[in-house]
């Protein structure tokens, strides 16, 4: 992983998305540079508090505003924990390569009626139920 080529392709392809702001953008670098200090192995596993602090984002409800909106976005793979003692799992993008996902983790849309989701490989966000 070249850590400037990935810069530059998240902020090529940030400056092309009006969907996104400031916070968005502090919060991807926050997550970015954790990622780094994993030596950017998927997944990477988060504390809200910690990525809050090195955002400087003061609100959970902005936090969790700003990461689930980057995760539908396809900035990132989002997988909360709800266990205050485990933390959230992040994938993060490959932007240098221009792949989707990094580690080849794919997205598939699938159209839902129910409000069931059928196992923990899928993300039901609005109507939509994202398969990973």
């Amino acid at each position: 992983m070249n850590y400037i080529r990935h810069l530059s392709g998240f902020f090529n392809k940030v400056s092309a998305d009006e969907r996104l702001n400031p916070t968005h953008v502090s919060l991807y670098v926050s997550l970015f540079q954790f990622w780094n200090a994993c030596r950017f192995h998927n997944p990477i596993s988060i504390s809200r508090q910690e990525a809050m602090n090195v955002s400087k984002i003061s609100s959970k409800v902005t936090y969790h505003k700003c990461i689930r909106e980057l995760h539908l976005f396809g900035y990132l793979r989002y997988e909360p924990s709800y266990n205050p003692f485990k933390g959230s799992l992040v994938y993060l993008c490959d932007f240098q390569t221009g792949t989707e996902l990094a580690n080849k983790i794919n997205r598939t849309k699938i159209e839902t009626g129910s409000e069931l989701v059928p196992n923990s490989n899928h993300t039901k966000i609005g109507q939509v139920l994202y398969k990973f």
